[in-house]
């Protein structure tokens, strides 16, 4: 078995999971460093002994912190003539229904760098108008002289026919500058959608191409990257689909909880991810729940994502008295830097000093890194002075409001989507995950909550346990599924894949709705619908025609997995107590019972 490194980079640590050739799994933390985040990468794969051929798994925050924090490039959007305020008028969904004067949406690109094309094409695919060579040649002028740094060219039914992006794309090689195409990132209909994916891809990708520029620049080492969808793609790949990286971390967290919760017999599992700075819920039944509607930053992303629902809430959560008097957490984090100011750098009281105040952490990364507690009193104690309580009492309430903001997200993906989440076990991780998993546990009825072996680094321990995934699509828009060109689509995105992905096992599917509707299901054929209509909203009329949207190929490549060996299985432990190792912390109330399983998962129930 060659050494594999999976990473996951943190907002406030990096972790490292090395599996070394002779079958020892170690694992450490580095604190993260945001501003040069290549830099910590290879600080820990120095560390690790990395050699020329290990193979390094990496969940990357580089294109979700630009996307968040609206510090990805400049980036101009190349659309149709006519289309060019397809974005800034988005759907007219109204977030704030009862606010009569809603916050203006901060877009990606101004209105003054979106440029408008003639060329058309027919919602059959046929090419009505071609781009002239003078229009071109105008184009690339404007663009040099606007000085952008990415381009992101979308045209009005380019899914059916990319004719006319192709020529665009081909005329703006030259400039220098990063390009994509709607056809290549999200060949599919609705327009405000593809072109909100194409330009976030181009929004991302130059920071994207560039940080993997620097880390390929400084090892010998091969790098794969975690895709939204749970699987594994090349960094080359990585450089031109940025996009598909949004939610790269927390699906590693999702694959590890899975793939840990089923060695311990459990199949029916609500994910806990709880890091430094958010917090990532999921729920799957045996198989991750997948998503083509997702959105991050409040920009629809239309390709594979895993079902991910994240809140401001993490250990570094800032703790804060607002207007009213009111105790709040987060969203607003202290990361890496200054961080809590039980690190001894910040000022502020988060989650993590409300736990230092309560005697629950004593210091991390097993002893390595001791933490200030007289700088975590204060900070709790200024806030505390507003409240009018005691430190503890204002400790107790700022982990109380924490858990109500994570038990919100876990009702997300669980009750409001028809489940009980009494029927699963609550799988935690992440640094702090099991500090909070059991009260959280016990106010949702939830009766088993398990923290896996090496918890605490469980997202890079699921990226050395997922496959090689490609997903491919194209849009079909028609009502019979009978049609010769729905089987000519499945072969041409099948002849792609083979190519791209050899060996790998090829699944169809189909998105799929009634005739006027406006939303669709993805099953696994037509024929599925129905039933699957039934589950999701509760009906299903078998005698209304259907209408095909879009169908899609994934080509899936096992890879060699990390190889979990047996765990010490230890005597219960009644709450409550602390148990501790490397990474994490768990907190084990009274009325609750903790052990060790056979493969080191430890088993907390009521």
């Amino acid at each position: 078995m060659a050494m594999r490194i999976g990473i996951d980079a943190g907002g406030t640590f990096t972790d490292f999971v090395v599996a070394h050739d002779d079958g020892r799994v170690e694992t450490f933390k580095i604190r993260s460093n945001p501003a040069a985040p290549a830099r910590v990468i290879l600080e820990g794969l120095a560390r690790a002994g990395a050699k020329a051929k290990t193979e390094v798994v990496h969940g990357s925050t580089v294109a979700t912190n630009a996307l968040l924090e609206r510090k990805g490039a400049r980036a101009a959007l190349v659309t149709t003539a006519g289309f060019e305020d397809v974005i800034q008028i988005g759907r007219q969904n109204r977030e704030r229904l009862y606010d009569l004067n809603p916050p203006l949406r901060r877009g990606l690109v101004a209105r003054p760098l979106c440029f408008g094309v003639a060329e058309r094409a027919y919602f059959d695919g046929t090419v009505a108008l071609r781009p002239s060579a003078a229009e071109l040649e105008r184009l690339k002028t404007r663009l040099s002289r606007a000085g952008v740094e990415a381009v992101a060219v979308c045209f009005l039914h380019a899914y059916r026919n990319p004719e006319n992006e192709v020529a665009v794309l081909d005329a703006l090689r030259g400039l220098g500058v990063y390009v994509c195409a709607s056809h290549e990132v999200c060949p599919e209909f609705r327009e405000y959608e593809r072109t909100s994916t194409t330009l976030l891809n181009a929004y991302v990708g130059p920071l994207m191409d560039q940080y993997l520029a620097a880390l390929e620049a400084g090892t010998t080492c091969r790098i794969s990257i975690m895709q939204s969808n749970g699987g594994l793609i090349t960094a080359t790949e990585a450089r031109s689909q940025a996009v598909r990286t949004l939610l790269s971390g927390p699906a590693g967290g999702v694959v590890g909880a899975i793939e840990m919760a089923r060695l311990s017999g459990f199949e029916k599992v609500l994910g806990f991810d709880m890091g430094g700075t958010s917090t990532d819920v999921s729920l799957s039944e045996g198989s991750a729940r997948m998503s083509m509607e997702a959105s991050v930053g409040g920009f629809p992303v239309r390709v594979p994502m895993l079902d991910i629902h994240t809140v401001g809430a993490g250990g570094g959560s800032i703790a804060r008295v607002d207007e009213g008097g009111l105790l709040r957490v987060g969203p607003e984090s202290a990361g890496a830097v200054p961080g809590p100011a039980c690190y001894g750098t910040g000022e502020l009281a988060t989650v993590t000093d409300a736990h230092v105040v309560l005697g629950r952490i004593t210091s991390l990364l097993g002893g390595a890194m001791m933490l200030d507690t007289a700088r975590a009193a204060a900070a709790v104690d200024a806030v505390a002075a507003r409240l009018g309580l005691s430190r503890v009492k204002t400790a107790e309430g700022i982990l109380r409001v924490a858990n109500a903001n994570m038990e919100r997200a876990i009702r997300v993906v669980s009750v409001e989507r028809g489940y009980d989440p009494r029927e699963f076990a609550l799988v935690a991780f992440g640094g702090c995950g099991g500090l909070h998993a059991c009260e959280m546990a016990e106010d949702l009825g939830i009766r088993t909550v398990v923290v896996p072996r090496f918890a605490g680094v469980l997202s890079a321990v699921g990226m050395l346990m997922a496959d090689r995934v490609r997903d491919y699509a194209a849009g079909v828009l028609g009502r019979d599924d009978t049609r010769d060109d729905i089987e000519a689509a499945y072969r041409a995105l099948e002849k792609r894949a083979r190519r791209d992905l050899r060996g790998a096992k090829l699944v169809r599917s189909v998105d799929v709705r009634y005739v006027g509707q406006s939303y669709e299901l993805t099953v696994g054929a037509a024929g599925e619908f129905h039933s699957a209509h039934e589950r999701v909203y509760g009906y299903a009329d078998r005698g209304r025609p259907l209408e095909l949207v879009t169908v899609r190929v994934t080509a899936v490549k096992p890879v060699e997995r990390l190889r979990m060996g047996p765990g010490q299985k230890k005597k219960p432990v009644a709450g409550p107590a602390l148990l501790a190792d490397y990474g994490s912390t768990t907190y084990v109330p009274g009325g609750w019972n903790a052990s060790t399983d056979k493969v080191g998962n430890l088993l907390i129930t009521r």
